[in-house]
């Protein structure tokens, strides 16, 4: 069953409509333009004092049909949440959908939710405390990294624990080198790179050489890759999405990421890798094995790196 467009989910799911910008990705948002056209209300739903669009009782059982379906096929299906929304917002009136969302998800164990935030550092304090502890091995937990100045949000995305933990890069708005604690997941690790798409005169281009290099870095880790669109050019021209497709060096990058149990496990090594290259340090030459003693404070309800001896 599949009742999305988008080409690595099967589902979308948006316990609200309407976000703030933060970043470069925002410019030339789609969902805006798309719930302006697509809700019953005519307020405006962008920005940090508008109000949002609650999802109806009767939208709220899809996922219960999507499950029941999963389950009778035995074949898993994915729900991005939400492509009209950031779940991970921080306000007050969407605290009481955001944990009814979560109460949805254990309630539906035969799908995949991939929750995608440009506010990863919101994970550690909205998601419930229990997932921290024990993460649920039907969450993905995926960032957008569309520049380099944003590579902070994937070192803010692995200080949680996730079977999954996804970027998603798009539009891709400059070269991008991916930090090595999140290239050595391997395959518990995605990455989802596209083009700028859309009606907007002002939409950015993505020169190839920048695909090539996210999509060689990924492949020399074992890292899953998905190539999920040119946009509206194809190096540097053009032609628009339809014509420009999704082949990249001939052929469609599908791949997806096999779900990782042992996270947690390696979440003191990810964490010390992490922090030195956060702190400047080079960790090209890092090595870390079980001789180490680790110590960690916690913050947020999550652990920080206090001190490494040997």
């Amino acid at each position: 069953m599949k009742t999305t467009k988008i080409e690595w989910s099967h589902h979308t799911f948006n316990p609200w409509w309407g976000c703030t910008k933060v970043s470069p990705a925002c410019e030339n948002c789609y969902a805006e333009r798309f719930a302006s056209r697509h809700t019953r209300t005519k307020a405006d739903l962008w920005g940090k004092n508008a109000e949002r669009y609650q999802s109806s009782d009767e939208y709220w059982e899809q996922p219960h049909e999507w499950d029941a379906h999963a389950k009778r096929t035995g074949i898993r299906e994915r729900v991005f949440c939400g492509s009209m929304c950031d779940v991970m917002e921080r306000r007050p009136d969407l605290d009481e959908p955001r944990k009814r969302l979560f109460k949805l998800i254990e309630d539906t164990p035969n799908l995949d939710w991939l929750l995608l935030t440009k506010r990863p550092q919101e994970y550690g304090k909205l998601l419930p405390s229990d997932w921290l502890a024990s993460p649920r091995p039907n969450v993905w937990l995926l960032t957008t990294c569309e520049h380099q100045d944003y590579i902070w949000r994937i070192h803010a995305l692995l200080k949680v624990p996730a079977v999954v933990h996804g970027v998603s890069i798009e539009p891709m708005l400059s070269p991008i080198t991916l930090p090595k604690e999140f290239l050595k997941l391997g395959n518990s690790a995605w990455v989802i790179v596209g083009g700028e798409s859309g009606n907007s005169k002002s939409l950015r281009p993505t020169p190839v050489e920048w695909f090539r290099n996210i999509r060689d870095q990924v492949k020399s880790a074992h890292v899953a890759f998905f190539f999920k669109q040119w946009g509206e050019h194809v190096n540097l021209v053009k032609i628009g999405k339809a014509k420009a497709g999704r082949l990249l060096d001939g052929r469609e990058w599908n791949e997806y990421p096999v779900p990782s149990e042992d996270y947690v496990g390696k979440r003191e090594e990810l964490l010390y890798l992490s922090q030195r290259q956060v702190a400047g340090e080079d960790t090209a030459s890092a090595h870390f094995d079980e001789s180490m003693t680790i110590q960690l404070d916690t913050v947020d309800g999550l652990p920080v790196l206090k001190e490494v001896s040997r």
